[in-house]
């Protein structure tokens, strides 16, 4: 109970200050939790052999690992998920998966050989192999490949574009729509 000495005024700033501490702990608890991007491969591990693609001298079965991610940006109405090998000798890297225009509410792809089944909604854009689809890991003789996966965020249910896009395409309206993104690499070769 409260002390008699306390008078009332000073009894409702005490409160208020409590509060107000209270409120700032939940606030900041809500804001540390970032969004993220997990998979059955830990981060900056390597792909198993398994994983890799069967052409260009690889003889994998071309299998794409399960991912999953959480505490999204509010506000989010899509996602795209992309996979990018920036060390391709190309100049430019090498798309090898682009997908876009997945629902707010899925935040699991199942992954599974050729990329594994896609949520009903979600499109394939083109790779830089000229077609949609995925095309796993599947690094120069000799040279290790840095490979991210990205799950972008976006404040649109619907990317403007019509199926068959270049990567560069869908990545300026990524670019443009992107709330927020999560990450992570793994790594191909030396084979």
């Amino acid at each position: 109970m409260i002390k008699s000495s306390l008078s009332a005024s000073k009894y409702t700033f005490l409160l208020s200050v409590i509060l107000a501490a209270s409120i700032n702990n939940v606030m900041a608890d809500n804001s540390t939790k970032v969004f993220s991007l997990q998979s059955n491969l830990a981060d900056n591990s390597s792909f198993p052999p398994e994983y890799y693609w069967n052409q260009f001298g690889c003889s994998g079965e071309n299998i794409a690992p399960r991912l999953t991610w959480q505490n999204v940006p509010a506000g989010t109405k899509s996602f795209a998920v992309t996979l990018y090998d920036k060390d391709a000798p190309t100049g430019s890297g090498f798309w090898h998966r682009v997908v876009y225009d997945i629902p707010a509410q899925v935040l699991t792809l199942a992954g599974g050989v050729n990329g594994g089944a896609l949520p009903s909604g979600a499109i394939e854009a083109n790779t830089d192999l000229g077609k949609p689809g995925f095309f796993g890991p599947c690094p120069p003789e000799g040279r290790e490949h840095s490979y991210v996966w990205t799950v972008h965020a976006l404040d649109v249910a619907k990317l403007p574009i019509d199926k068959g896009s270049t990567p560069a395409l869908v990545g300026f309206y990524l670019w443009q729509h992107r709330l927020g993104e999560a990450s992570l690499t793994l790594l191909a070769g030396p084979r």
